[in-house]
């Protein structure tokens, strides 16, 4: 069994990526397979709306870039979790982008009838924000909702820490440790 972490937080070994691995760290504990993405380390062109009227013959983007890779990574996972700080209200730019690139997948499944993504696999959402403000994971809650949708992830679990701001302010959090750790666990532990 493989699950696929994608950290879409710009700031490495802070506290988007501390609480993905704490997650696979779960999944690992329990015999799967984990990898992780880091977005901001990837060539991903932002949508240009070629996905809105144009798919490969794979139903896919026609851009070649690095969303080649997640699709497949996707493809093959049994369980994936998305990790993204709050950024003005929302996703980071790196999340969204790649979120923005999933259309083509819209696009084949509800306009062409052609589905990409056949296996049915558990998904969770880790959002990090330094405010306190519960707006702000609702509406990066709903974007990734609208993700897992097209590709056939079960919204499985979820984690929001607010007020955490310094690079290694998780480590402060036990219990955000604790949850991350759980929350692997949590999407590991059913089926799809």
């Amino acid at each position: 069994m493989k699950i696929l972490g994608i950290n879409g937080s710009p700031r490495l070994g802070g506290n988007t990526d501390t609480l993905l691995d704490q997650s696979l760290k779960a999944a690992k504990d329990r015999g799967w397979d984990a990898e992780k993405i880091i977005l901001n380390q990837m060539d991903i062109i932002p949508p240009q709306e070629k996905e809105y009227y144009e798919v490969n013959e794979e139903g896919l983007s026609p851009i070649e870039d690095d969303m080649h890779i997640i699709y497949q990574k996707v493809k093959e996972c049994d369980a994936i979790i998305v990790a993204s700080p709050v950024f003005f209200g929302s996703l980071s730019a790196q999340t969204k982008i790649m979120i923005d690139r999933f259309q083509c997948v819209w696009v084949s499944k509800y306009l062409l009838d052609k589905d990409i993504f056949t296996k049915k696999i558990a998904g969770g959402f880790i959002c990090v924000s330094a405010a306190h403000r519960k707006d702000f994971f609702q509406n990066a809650k709903s974007i990734v909702r609208n993700l897992f949708k097209v590709i056939k992830a079960k919204y499985t679990g979820e984690l929001f820490c607010h007020g955490l701001e310094e690079k290694e302010d998780a480590h402060k959090h036990p219990d955000f440790l604790d949850s991350a750790y759980e929350l692997g666990k949590k999407i590991t532990s059913k089926k799809p």
